[in-house]
């Protein structure tokens, strides 16, 4: 595979960091208007079929019932419980907090990894990373909520359900790595929103979001939003997404997870009238230490694994 051009490499963290970031923000001003689980799941439902079916068009094989199975598990953790998690959250709770108890994730990752035999043990940095997050995660859970929010006055249950959101996102994510709805990721993505997005729809529908709701009373801000997570939440940044795991390495490329926080912390101050406190900024800071500690810890355990494995191999040859 040619190395890509480092414009390239910069255009696709770019989009990751900024277009990540900004999501929560945008998740914030289209449930103004929309209910939460109906926004999203149409938001994936279109996207996903969008990118399936441009890729189908490109000569992409169909995929296997047995695909479209596995497509609707990680969809369900993934997007239903994961995004749909934090869309609900965020009727609740700011989102700048929202982007900081999603920084979890890493996390979860590490420590579920272990537990499943997916990964190998937590390293002593891991371990010290996990704690600090937990301080932080502590923090945060005890800031009051300091901006417009559309259900104010029970930050618990947002906190609940984007730590929910977070947890779930860890598991789909551990079994998307020993199971693929396609060979290719472009396809698998677009069935993964397809299936995620049509649950939360069903969901929705279920909790009475449709009831009373009509599309006259959707504002100009909460559709803009809406187009910009239907373009570029779930279709650009998540293809630049696929595109960096291709060309860099996996730890490299999650390193969108120490930047997301800190941008929707800021656009939330900047656009949404979201105070910053220096709580929520001590929390933001152990939270973002903690994700690092978590990913690079893991980085030398992995490397250590591997080494030792290798030097075993050397000496039974031997």
């Amino acid at each position: 595979m040619p190395r890509p051009s480092r414009a390239s490499l910069l255009l696709a963290f770019a989009a990751l960091y900024i277009i990540w970031g900004s999501t929560y923000l945008g998740i914030r001003f289209a449930i103004d208007s929309i209910p939460p689980l109906l926004m999203a799941g149409t938001r994936y439902t279109l996207a996903g079929a969008l990118l399936y079916g441009f890729m189908r068009w490109r000569g992409e094989p169909a995929p296997t019932l047995r695909g479209w199975g596995t497509a609707l598990l990680i969809g369900i953790c993934l997007l239903a419980f994961g995004n749909g998690g934090v869309t609900v959250g965020e009727q609740y709770i700011p989102s700048g907090l929202a982007a900081l108890l999603v920084a979890t994730v890493p996390m979860f990752l590490a420590l579920l990894g272990w537990l499943s035999g997916v990964s190998a043990r937590p390293t002593l940095w891991v371990s010290i990373g996990l704690a600090i997050g937990m301080v932080g995660v502590y923090l945060l859970a005890r800031t009051p909520g300091v901006a417009h929010v559309a259900i104010p006055g029970h930050e618990t249950i947002g906190i609940v359900c984007v730590l929910t959101a977070a947890l779930v996102w860890a598991i789909g994510s551990l079994y998307s790595k020993k199971k693929q709805p396609a060979s290719s990721p472009f396809v698998s993505g677009g069935m993964q929103m397809l299936c995620g997005g049509l649950v939360m729809i069903v969901v929705g529908l279920l909790r009475g979001e449709a009831a009373g709701f009509s599309l006259a009373a959707v504002t100009t801000k909460s559709w803009l939003a809406y187009a910009y997570l239907v373009t570029f939440g779930s279709i650009v940044a998540f293809t630049a997404y696929i595109w960096l795991l291709r060309h860099v390495e996996p730890a490299l490329a999650g390193t969108y997870a120490f930047v997301n926080p800190v941008v929707a912390v800021l656009l939330g101050w900047a656009f949404a009238g979201e105070t910053l406190n220096a709580q929520m900024l001590g929390g933001a800071a152990l939270i973002v230490v903690a994700v690092v500690l978590v990913v690079l810890g893991g980085r030398r355990g992995s490397k250590a694994s591997t080494s030792e494995s290798s030097s075993a191999t050397a000496a039974s040859k031997t």
